[in-house]
């Protein structure tokens, strides 16, 4: 048994000390050119192939036809469509935190969206899951707004990813500063919840001061089937509820509503007093899902139920 052992490493020994590195890059180039003259082995043995079959030799035509079809198919088919080969690329180069959601937030919202998708998305705030909702809702419409100009332009140099963002303005952009009296206040004001139409005038002239401005015309034009807040600002709930209210019933009856980051008292009462607590359907960790129906030519249809 030794005796074996020794002779193993002797010639370990002797293999180390032949295989230069000279020799090991001669071995490599022996190795590609014995490559090379197997693909053209190859490649003449389908061409006399090809040449047999326009002569009328004795090759299977259906056979090779049945081959050309796999090969075919297999160049059309896309294992991993781009969108979602350009989210794992944006994920596995990003320096930026992944998205402050546990798995149960995230999972819940992901239901969400894959019930519509693809489909109709609106997102307020962008972050570093931005991609992953556009990803989910692939083959769909999908755009983001934001207060935050830079957090827009940074979006838009995102290599690979197409992303479509828009900056807005908010003018009430914190639940916290807002008592229980003035959320009620609001609420209740025909100001801020009287317009059941999606327009331009109703928020850049609204004199609810909860409204946004700056909103592009696609947010006026697009019937929303899915609307994530990714934190609860009040301007960007309340749009959210004028955008859901406003959807035209033949594109769907309700609007499914998804807010993320709730963690005051004042904020969960913000969101509930204007998505309604007749609408809300679960609760994850500090996400809230809502589906808020359509308001449209229903002026008998309270606010809330």
């Amino acid at each position: 048994m030794h005796a074996r052992k020794a002779k193993l490493k002797t010639h370990l020994v002797l293999v180390k000390q032949h295989v230069t590195p000279r020799r090991f890059l001669l071995l490599a180039a022996a190795a590609c050119s014995a490559s090379l003259v197997l693909l053209t082995l190859r490649a003449l043995h389908y061409s006399a192939a090809a040449s047999a079959r326009a002569g009328g030799g004795g090759v299977d035509d259906s056979q090779y036809q049945q081959q050309q079809q796999v090969h075919d198919d297999c160049a059309k088919k896309k294992v991993v469509p781009d969108a979602v080969a350009q989210a794992l690329v944006h994920y596995a180069t990003s320096n930026d935190k992944p998205p402050p959601l546990t798995e149960a937030e995230a999972s819940a919202a992901a239901r969400v969206l894959l019930q519509r998708a693809p489909c109709n998305l609106l997102v307020f705030g962008i972050d570093a899951g931005g991609p992953l909702w556009a990803t989910l809702n692939h083959d769909g419409r999908t755009m983001f707004l934001d207060a935050d100009a830079d957090r827009v332009a940074a979006s838009a140099r995102a290599a690979g990813l197409d992303i479509d963002a828009h900056h807005v303005a908010y003018y009430q952009d914190n639940a916290t500063s807002l008592s229980d009296s003035d959320i009620l206040a609001l609420r209740d004001s025909p100001d801020c919840t009287s317009s059941p139409t999606l327009s331009p005038e109703h928020f850049d002239r609204s004199p609810c001061k909860l409204a946004p401005g700056g909103l592009p015309a696609t947010f006026f034009d697009v019937d929303w089937d899915v609307i994530v807040v990714n934190s609860p600002v009040p301007s960007a709930v309340y749009a959210a509820g004028v955008a859901a209210r406003a959807r035209r019933p033949e594109a769907g009856e309700t609007t499914h509503v998804v807010v993320h980051g709730v963690d005051a008292a004042s904020e969960e009462r913000f969101v509930r007093a204007f998505l309604c607590e007749g609408y809300f359907k679960e609760e994850a960790g500090r996400t809230r899902h809502f589906d808020v129906p359509s308001r449209r030519d229903k002026d008998h249809m309270p606010f809330c139920p």
